[in-house]
């Protein structure tokens, strides 16, 4: 925590997951966790106070991320893209203070808490986005400092953070962690696992990089 607040995780889960054919993020993993569950553990443990967005219609998804212990915020506009997700959490925040932002992709549920720690660690002194590095590749959860606060809640559609990015550059953080680059993207991704099919296939932005 900084003088200014806590950093907040936020677990974006608001995508349609077009690839995987099903929502992938109540997809089970061979413990019986749902994909989204683990990786809403795994923030949860690094960090007290997080939230996660979801898209209207999913109830199982929003019960499960609840159960995590995570603040659930629907999102009307989530079919816009992750931008749009990525805003309306942040438009939440607006009368709390905050030390800074890391945020987390719900469809990778492999990522250990001490690499999100590593992030949230550095957050709140940085002047760029932050992220975890495994063996030369880039990965997440990204870490964005309060500075870049004002822009966040104005993103728009499925930019995300990447013109941020892309503008100002990123600080890496050295990790041992093959989890902070493994997302879920298709079935084949997760070798024993059982898809859940209770999930819609509309067209849509997929949870992703």
């Amino acid at each position: 925590m900084s003088a200014d607040g806590p950093v907040i995780g936020i677990l974006l889960a608001a995508g349609f997951s077009t690839r995987f054919g099903a929502n992938k993020l109540v997809a089970r993993l061979p413990d019986g966790s749902l994909v989204a569950a683990r990786s809403a553990r795994a923030l949860k443990a690094a960090l007290p106070r997080a939230i996660a967005v979801v898209r209207p219609g999913v109830p199982e998804l929003e019960q499960a991320l609840i159960a995590e212990g995570l603040v659930v915020l629907v999102c009307p506009q989530a079919a816009d893209g992750m931008g749009a997700s990525l805003a309306h959490a942040v438009r939440s925040l607006s009368s709390e203070p905050v030390g800074g932002f890391v945020v987390a992709l719900a469809d990778m549920p492999f990522i250990a808490p001490a690499s999100i720690r590593a992030v949230a660690a550095r957050v709140a002194q940085a002047r760029r986005p932050l992220a975890p590095v495994f063996k030369g590749e880039r990965g997440h959860p990204v870490g964005l400092p309060t500075l870049y606060r004002d822009e966040l809640s104005a993103l728009l559609a499925d930019q995300g953070a990447r013109d941020i990015i892309r503008r100002d550059g990123i600080d890496a953080i050295e990790v041992d962690d093959p989890g902070v680059v493994r997302d879920i993207d298709v079935p084949a991704d997760l070798p024993g696992a059982l898809q859940d099919a209770g999930a819609s296939t509309s067209p849509g932005v997929t949870v992703g990089r």
